[in-house]
């Protein structure tokens, strides 16, 4: 029977690793749908070649730092229990590396590609498994700490905080380094308008992630007898509250739509096994409306060029989720209970001031000693071209 267990517990994890996997391809397609035509062979390289960093960088040494387990030891060991350690590791990898994937979409279409790289194998090797042992590790005595001051732990599920407010704060600091793309804003103060290349391309990375993200929170149990129908239907509830909220506030936008269910389910990651349906619905609902009016206010007033928008989206919404597991969480408004407002708080603040900092450090170095923007000319033709020599359709048919 424990082997079945054990068997059981690997098929569960590796199947919510191989739905998180495919979410990569929906940061990729959202990317390229979002960019302009001669960004997109960018996008789709950058996604890949940032999760393939990511992987080296955490199997050597961020898993090591969040949950003290190293890899270093004979096939022998590491198949124990039928490989169990192995795809939690798989899983957990594909949380990290949603880092440089949501990084990404902030900074496109004018940062170089090496520079990136080694920012992605900084960020995952070092700045994201400091804050994940800290939150779901117990590291440095801080739950501890906030379970005797407040009554309970800072309470993260499937990482509203963890994952998605690190990376969009991250995601800012870089956006901010790197300035806003030539031509965006004008001395007269007009603003260029650059709409989606393709938003079949945006539509399809949607779908893909949202598909995804029942692996992403669901799994996030880890084994099977604590699997709970209560985390899908708490995530489908906050899709559906964040799609309607973004039409509603967006202006039926088919931009705003799409990622209207991705705010809901970044925000309902963190509760998502406490709360009711009901009050999912309304974290989803906040999560959509906070998205298109704070998109709005950076892109257009306060002149940040995040091109996706990923800090509104995982920054401010992760930021409300981690807030939101503490209210709707409770039993008073029909959660689970078992977590305290003045932890999420806490916690969510934690979050931050790690990616602030830590971001600052990996791309203030980067950018002082290498350099992390396109030069002008290379800009204006298009990452693919000065990065890839390809774009992403022939300018005319071939003569063979």
């Amino acid at each position: 029977m424990e082997n079945l267990k054990n068997s059981s517990d690997v098929l569960f994890i590796l199947l919510g690793a191989i739905m998180v996997l495919a979410m990569h391809a929906g940061f990729a397609f959202l990317e390229l749908g979002t960019v302009r035509k001669k960004n997109q062979v960018n996008a789709l390289v950058k996604i890949l070649t940032d999760f393939c960093v990511s992987t080296i960088a955490y199997f050597f040494i961020g898993y090591s730092i969040a949950y003290g387990v190293s890899f270093f030891s004979g096939a022998e060991v590491l198949a124990a229990k039928s490989g169990y350690e192995l795809v939690k590791f798989f899983f957990l990898l594909t949380f990290a590396a949603a880092i440089p994937a949501i990084v990404s979409g902030g900074i496109a279409e004018r940062a170089k590609f090496t520079p990136q790289l080694a920012a992605t194998f900084a960020l995952v090797g070092f700045v994201y498994p400091f804050f994940e042992g800290i939150a779901w590790n117990n590291h440095y005595g801080f739950q501890d700490w906030l379970k005797t001051s407040f009554g309970a732990n800072f309470h993260d599920f499937a990482g509203s905080v963890v994952v998605h407010a690190v990376g969009g704060w991250i995601a800012l600091v870089a956006v901010l380094l790197l300035g806003a793309r030539h031509g965006r804003y004008r001395k007269n103060g007009e603003i260029a308008a650059h709409p989606p290349s393709s938003i079949p391309f945006l539509a399809l990375g949607a779908w893909i992630l949202v598909v995804g993200w029942f692996g992403f929170n669901v799994m996030s149990a880890q084994t099977i007898d604590k699997i709970t129908g209560l985390v899908a239907v708490n995530s489908l509830m906050a899709m559906v509250g964040g799609t309607l909220a973004a039409l509603v506030f967006g202006r039926n936008d088919p931009g705003f739509i799409h990622n209207g269910p991705l705010a809901g389910l970044v925000a309902i990651c963190a509760g998502s096994d406490v709360m009711h349906p009901v009050g999912a619905l309304v974290t989803g609902a906040v999560a959509g409306g906070l998205f298109v009016w704070m998109f709005t206010i950076t892109q257009n007033k306060w002149k940040i060029d995040d091109v996706l928008g990923v800090w509104p989206l995982h920054g401010l919404c992760g930021t409300w989720g981690g807030l939101a597991a503490g209210i709707f969480g409770a039993k008073a408004l029909g959660g689970l209970g078992g977590v305290a407002f003045m932890s999420q708080l806490l916690g969510t603040l934690l979050g931050i001031a790690v990616a602030l900092i830590g971001s600052f450090v990996v791309y203030g170095l980067l950018k002082m000693f290498v350099g992390i923007r396109l030069s002008q000319e290379d800009e204006f033709n298009g990452a693919d071209l000065a990065i890839h020599k390809i774009s992403a359709t022939a300018e005319r048919e071939t003569s063979w």
